[in-house]
């Protein structure tokens, strides 16, 4: 999964961006985070927003510094949440790009634009899974449907 980040564009066409891509920016920011979290170094939130949007952190989209920050300050909020609804399962058991990509659907819902539909969230949770999570039918591997089903259970107001 981490050769997907990699090698992912970064400089958006006619310097241009839309709402999807800075989707996919916060996702990246967030698993950036989770990363030096794992390794118990500091996360710089300056630093990795202006990495990634190209561009000095003042200068960088509301959407991407807002998931970052409030990902970071509401981790442990939203990993009980999860917890709570998984059967059989625990937040720390998933890839990383599954825990980013909860993470930015759970601050997304409830703090960086508290009145987005549930529907939207999940909308966009199951775009960006079925872009970069595991979805092979015939490996009986169907990620965004487990996304799908542990949001519609945890984005509740």
């Amino acid at each position: 999964m981490e050769q997907i980040f990699e090698n992912d564009e970064y400089i958006f066409p006619d310097g241009e961006t839309s709402r999807s891509q800075y989707q996919r920016v916060a996702l990246f920011a967030i698993y950036d985070a989770l990363t030096y979290i794992d390794m118990g170094e500091p996360v710089d939130v300056a630093d990795i927003v202006s990495a990634l949007c190209d561009c000095e952190y003042e200068d960088a989209d509301y959407f991407v510094k807002a998931s970052l920050i409030y990902a970071i300050k509401y981790r442990d909020e939203a990993i009980a949440a999860f917890n709570a609804k998984m059967r059989k399962w625990t937040f720390d058991r998933l890839n990383r790009v599954e825990q980013a990509l909860l993470l930015l659907s759970y601050v997304h819902f409830h703090y960086v634009e508290p009145n987005v539909d549930k529907i939207i969230v999940i909308d966009i949770a199951i775009e960006l899974a079925k872009a970069y999570l595991d979805n092979d039918p015939n490996k009986g591997k169907e990620d965004y449907k487990f996304v799908n089903a542990i949001l519609d259970n945890v984005l509740t107001r």
